[in-house]
């Protein structure tokens, strides 16, 4: 029995947590695979699983060879798959996570735009607002709303990106239009708490040095939609990814203010592990992301 076999039955049952939900899922004996898992314990010399009668527990040893092992299998796995594949032959899966608002958005429709040009290649898509861990996790890239500063990943970029602060007619009739960030620290604003900054807003002079700006008002919420729909509505100013408020700047429900302070160098990113190979699934995808993109300059 070959090592390569002993670590796959390690990483399904790590994964499975558990030996019997393991046999389940990849349709082998649990006798089996405990077997595989004693046999690697015996050639590395170490315990990696901790077991009892009711459940079992990756040792500090496991945890860092399931870590380890994870990586090499999806390498071999990937070298193998970049080895069958050909450009007019592309298939598989691809497991990807991207925010929240990125689903929600117009933008998101991207993703069901290359589902029905590739039918052979299934997206399993995990729209979560959390900093995921792509190698970690298993995650084969990741949709990232941000000014990119992570130098372990490959990243393209896919499309502008920046924020507005926004608000009603109605509000600035009321209480005035800011000029410069401070003002608003005095008037009501709407917090979006999957923001990056939350209550203290951040801006850029001239200069490029950047301001933070505390705010405060009657209502917080970790939805960019129902941050738009409080702003609409007058409740106070917003900060909103430009593709979310685009619809309401265009029908006047919203004016942008404070665009000469908005921060620079944001954008929209397609971001991968570094990998010595990359599938070819992968590849198409970027690609066609880019492209529609590119096509879709103006969608919000």
């Amino acid at each position: 029995m070959d090592t390569l076999t002993r670590m796959r039955a390690f990483i399904d049952v790590v994964e499975a947590e558990g030996f019997s939900a393991a046999a389940r899922k990849i349709g082998r004996s649990k006798a089996l695979l405990s077997k595989y898992v004693r046999e690697l314990e015996d050639e590395l010399g170490a315990l990696l699983l901790n077991r009892t009668t009711r459940q079992f527990s990756l040792t500090e040893t496991g945890h860092t060879y399931y870590k380890r092992a994870t990586e090499l299998v999806r390498e071999i796995d990937t070298l193998a798959e970049t080895v069958r594949e050909s450009a007019s032959d592309v298939k598989g899966r691809i497991k990807l996570t991207a925010p929240r608002t990125f689903g929600d958005a117009q933008i998101g429709h991207s993703l069901v735009d290359f589902a029905k040009e590739h039918p052979d290649i299934t997206l399993e898509i995990n729209l979560d607002d959390r900093f995921v861990d792509l190698v970690e996790e298993g995650f084969d890239l990741a949709i990232r709303i941000t000014r990119l500063a992570d130098s372990s990943m490959i990243a393209r970029r896919l499309a502008p990106f920046r924020v507005r602060v926004c608000g009603s007619p109605e509000l600035i009739a009321r209480v005035g239009t800011p000029k410069k960030p401070q003002d608003l620290s005095k008037m009501p604003c709407i917090i979006d708490t999957n923001g990056r900054w939350l209550s203290n807003w951040q801006f850029q002079r001239e200069s490029g040095e950047i301001v933070s700006v505390p705010v405060s008002g009657p209502i917080e919420a970790n939805s960019p939609l129902t941050t738009r729909a409080a702003a609409c509505v007058g409740l106070g100013f917003a900060i909103l990814p430009d593709f979310i408020a685009a619809s309401a700047l265009e029908s006047g429900e919203l004016v942008a203010v404070l665009d000469e302070f908005a921060p620079q160098g944001g954008g929209i990113f397609a971001v991968y592990p570094h990998r010595r190979y990359l599938p070819a699934k992968i590849r198409v995808f970027v690609d066609f992301l880019a492209r529609w993109f590119k096509e879709h300059e103006r969608a919000g």
